[in-house]
C-alpha cells in the first residue's frame, strides 16, 4: 500500500539514478516508445498506478538523468541521449489519476538547452543559486547554464567522460569524477581544474558527493581488485584519500553515496543489492553504524530532501528504491524514540526554498549560502521560519599554481626568543615518617617460629636452648633519627614521589644525597629482596630526609613484589590441591 506499482523503469544502461525526488514528486526514467520520456508521481498517489499516466515528452532519445529545481518544487531538469537539455514545469493540481475515458496529457518542455555534441548523462541544479544547472555530455564537457536565458555561459572540459558530479554548498566550487579515473576540483568561473589528483584505480564507475559545508568530499569506487571503495578527500590537498580507501566489500554493483548534513551521515546505496549502508562522519573518518538489508536488489535510489521529512514519527531520512523495475519501495530511516515534542537535537536548521543570490549574480562572481528554515515551525504546522545561515562556505581552493609559488618563497627569519628562566615550584608537604615495615627476611621467619611451636617433640631435653616454651623474638632493630645540621636556614625537601603499578621499572641505586632539583626515579623496584645500600654516608650526619624517604619506599615495594608472587604461588597450591582431589 505504501509502494508505487505499475511503474516501467527504463532500462538503459546508463549509469545513473534513475529516480529523483523532492517533498512533493517523484521523476521517474520511463520505458517510453517514440522518443524519452518521463514520468512524475505525486508522492501522495501511492498504491497500483493507472496503465495509461502522463508523461513528460519532449526529447528524441531516451532520458538518462533528471534533477528538481532545490528552489522550485515543480521545475525539473532532464537530460538525454539526443544531446539535449530540457526545462520542464509540472502543471499546478497535476495528477496520474484521470476521469473514466478521459486521455492522459502529456507534458511539453518550457524551455530547450542545445549546445553539446553528444548525449547529456547527468544534469545538476545549482544548491546556493537560483536557475543555474550544470550539465555533463558525451563530449567530455561539462557546461554552466543560465536557465533564464537559456544559454551557456562557462564549459568545464575534461579528457573522458564524466561519471558523477557534485556542488559544494554554496555552489562555487564542483567536483567530478570521469573514466580516466580522475577527481577534479572545479572552481568553476575560472573554467580551469585547482586540482586534478588520481582516484579510484578500477575500472568502473565512481561516484562522489559534496559533503554539505565541509571542505571535504566521499568518492566511492573499485580497486584493481574489484573490490568496492569509500575514500574520504581533502579539498585543499586532494593528493589522496584521508586515512586511504576504506574497502567496502566485492559486490560488483556501483555504490551510489547520499550525504545528510542534519545527521552527519552518509548512506551508500548499492547497485544490484538490496542493502543501504550508513556511516557517520566524525574526526576525518567515516564510523559504520549499520545497515538496511533486503532481499530486493535494487537499480535507482533517491533520497528526499530533509524538509520533506516526518518529523512527527522522527523520521530523519527517506529513501526511494526501485524494485524490479516495476515498483518503487519507500524506506524509512527513524530514530526510535518515545517523543510527543519536537526533536531539536536530531533536526537543526535546514535549507529553505530561497536561493542566495541569482543566477546573473552569480555568474558575475557572487557566493553564499541560501537561508535556511527551522523545522520546528514546520513541525507545528506553521509557515517555515527564516534563520539567517551561520556556517562558514569552504573557502575557494587554491589552486596547484598558487601552492607552489606559495611553496617557494623562503621563510622569514623569525624573531630570537629570550631564554625564560626555570621557574621553582614550591616544595610540597613531605608525608608524614613512618617507621619501616619489616623486611620479608623477618616475616618468614617469624612465621617459622610460630609454627614451630606445635611440633611434636621426642626428646623434650634436646639442649638449653629449648628449655623455654616461648618464642624468642629479636631484639629489633635500632634506629637512628638523623640528626640535622644546626644551621639549617632554607627548607631543602624534595617533592612527594610517586610511583604507578602500571609501569613497573628497575630499581635505581641510591647515590649521595640527592639535590631537591632533581627529583628520584618514579619508578618502583623490582620484586626481588633489594640489599641495604653501599653507597650511604659513612657518617650519620650526612643522611638526609630524602635518604630515608627512599630506602622505605624501595622497601616497600619489595615487599609489595614478593606478595604478589607468594598470592600467585598460593593460587598455584589451591590449583594443584584441587586437581590431585579430583583425580582421587
Amino acid at each position: 500500500e505504501q509502494c508505487y506499482d505499475n511503474i516501467r523503469i527504463s532500462k538503459n544502461a546508463w549509469d545513473t539514478n534513475l529516480v529523483k525526488a523532492n517533498p512533493t514528486y517523484l521523476s521517474v526514467n520511463w520505458e517510453a516508445s517514440g522518443g524519452g520520456a518521463f514520468a512524475v508521481i505525486p508522492l501522495n498517489e501511492k498504491g497500483r498506478l493507472p496503465d495509461q499516466l502522463p508523461l513528460f515528452r519532449g526529447h528524441k532519445a531516451v532520458v538518462l538523468d533528471t534533477d528538481w529545481n532545490p528552489f522550485d518544487d515543480s521545475l525539473i531538469a532532464s537530460g538525454s541521449d539526443d544531446g539535449k537539455a530540457f526545462i520542464w514545469r509540472v502543471p499546478d493540481d497535476f495528477t496520474l489519476r484521470t476521469e473514466e475515458k478521459e486521455e492522459p496529457r502529456d507534458v511539453a518542455p518550457v524551455k530547450q538547452l542545445s549546445g553539446h555534441s553528444r548525449k547529456v548523462g547527468h544534469v545538476l541544479f545549482n544548491p546556493a543559486a537560483a536557475n543555474v544547472l550544470a550539465t555533463s555530455s558525451g563530449d567530455y564537457t561539462v557546461k554552466l547554464w543560465d536557465v533564464e536565458a537559456g544559454s551557456p555561459r562557462l564549459t568545464l572540459k575534461h579528457t573522458d567522460i564524466v561519471q558523477s558530479l557534485s556542488w559544494s554548498a554554496n555552489g562555487s566550487l564542483l567536483v567530478t569524477t570521469s573514466r580516466d579515473k580522475k577527481l577534479r576540483l572545479w572552481d568553476v568561473r575560472q573554467e580551469a581544474p585547482a586540482h586534478v589528483a588520481p582516484g579510484h584505480a578500477g575500472a568502473k564507475n565512481s561516484r562522489v558527493t559534496w559533503l554539505g559545508e565541509h571542505d571535504r568530499v566521499a568518492t566511492t569506487g573499485f580497486s584493481k581488485m574489484s573490490d568496492r571503495q569509500l575514500g574520504l578527500w581533502d579539498i585543499r590537498d586532494p593528493k589522496e584519500p584521508l586515512g586511504g580507501f576504506q574497502m567496502l566489500d566485492s559486490i560488483s554493483g556501483v555504490c551510489m553515496p547520499f550525504w545528510d548534513d542534519s545527521t552527519q551521515c552518509l548512506y551508500l546505496a548499492g547497485k544490484g543489492d538490496g542493502n543501504i549502508r550508513y556511516f557517520e562522519y566524525e574526526h576525518d573518518k567515516f564510523e559504520y553504524l549499520s545497515e538496511y538489508k533486503s532481499g530486493d536488489p535494487q537499480r535507482g535510489v533517491a533520497f528526499l530532501p530533509k524538509r520533506g521529512v516526518n518529523m512527527h514519527e522522527n523520521e530523519v531520512m527517506r529513501a526511494f528504491k526501485t524494485v524490479n523495475d516495476s515498483y518503487i519501495e519507500p524506506i524509512s530511516f527513524i530514530v526510535p524514540r518515545r517523543a510527543e515534542v519536537f526533536q531539536g537535537d536530531i533536526y537543526p536548521p535546514v535549507v529553505g526554498t530561497k536561493p542566495a543570490m541569482s543566477a546573473a549574480e552569480w555568474f558575475e562572481g557572487a557566493e553564499g549560502l541560501p537561508a535556511k528554515i527551522d523545522l520546528e515551525s514546520v513541525y507545528e504546522g506553521e509557515e517555515p521560519t527564516e534563520i539567517p545561515p551561520t556556517s562558514k562556505p569552504p573557502s575557494r581552493v587554491p589552486s596547484t599554481s598558487t601552492l607552489l609559488s606559495a611553496s617557494k618563497k623562503e621563510p622569514e627569519p623569525s624573531p630570537s626568543k629570550p631564554e625564560l628562566e626555570p621557574i621553582e615550584e614550591p616544595p610540597r608537604p613531605s608525608p608524614a615518617l613512618r617507621s619501616p615495615p619489616p623486611l620479608m627476611k623477618e616475616q618468614t621467619s617469624s612465621i617459622a617460629a610460630l609454627a614451630s611451636k606445635f611440633d611434636d617433640k621426642e626428646d623434650s631435653s634436646s639442649g638449653e636452648d629449648d628449655t623455654s616454651s616461648f618464642e624468642e623474638v629479636a631484639k629489633p632493630v635500632e634506629r637512628h633519627r638523623p640528626r640535622l645540621p644546626e644551621k639549617h636556614t632554607q627548607n631543602t625537601e624534595p617533592e612527594a614521589i610517586t610511583r604507578k603499578l602500571s609501569s613497573p621499572i628497575s630499581p635505581t641505586k641510591l647515590a649521595a644525597p640527592i639535590s631537591p632539583s632533581k627529583p628520584a626515579s618514579s619508578g618502583p623496584p623490582s620484586s626481588s629482596s633489594q640489599p641495604l645500600p653501599a653507597s650511604l654516608p659513612a657518617s650519620l650526619d650526612q643522611i638526609t630526609l630524602q635518604d630515608i624517604k627512599t630506602l622505605l619506599e624501595t622497601q616497600s615495594w619489595t615487599i609489595l613484589g614478593q606478595s604478589e608472587k607468594i598470592a600467585l604461588l598460593t593460587e598455584e597450591v589451591d590449583r594443584l590441591k584441587n586437581t590431585i582431589g579430583d583425580r582421587m
